[in-house]
């Protein structure tokens, strides 16, 4: 492994787990702190029910209800990491979520989601489960 590999893989170990510590605090323990710690400003929010900016999410955290972030696959290369998830408590029944996360300096700076309703295998044309 070349260092240059050697120092991208531990940059995407970094950012994984800066990502993972950050949600977990955030909306598992509704710690909206965790937006000074993991987040910073000008933060870039391109999901579309969503405005720019982190107020937003000090508003709706303290009130979710149910919540829960259940990642099945992360992925991370460079400044992005990628969670492939299941969601409770966001949208009236579970969701699946990918959410990308860009990083600068060890924070979440800018943010991408793709939501679908979670089917059941036996509801899916392949049979196959979405997670």
């Amino acid at each position: 492994m070349t260092m240059t590999s050697s120092t991208e893989a531990d940059r995407a170990q970094r950012n994984t787990e800066i990502v993972l510590t950050a949600m977990r605090e955030l909306f598992a323990e509704k710690d909206t702190t965790a937006l000074d710690r993991h987040w910073a400003e000008p933060y870039v929010q391109h999901s579309p029910q969503m405005p720019n900016g982190l107020d937003t999410l000090r508003a709706v955290v303290p009130g979710l209800e149910g919540f829960s972030w259940e990642p099945q696959r992360i992925a991370a290369q460079g400044d992005l990491v990628f969670t492939h998830s299941i969601v409770h408590g966001w949208a009236p029944h579970p969701v699946v979520i990918v959410d990308i996360f860009r990083l600068d300096d060890g924070r979440i700076v800018e943010h991408w989601d793709v939501i679908q309703d979670l089917t059941s295998p036996e509801a899916t044309v392949s049979g196959n489960p979405m997670v």
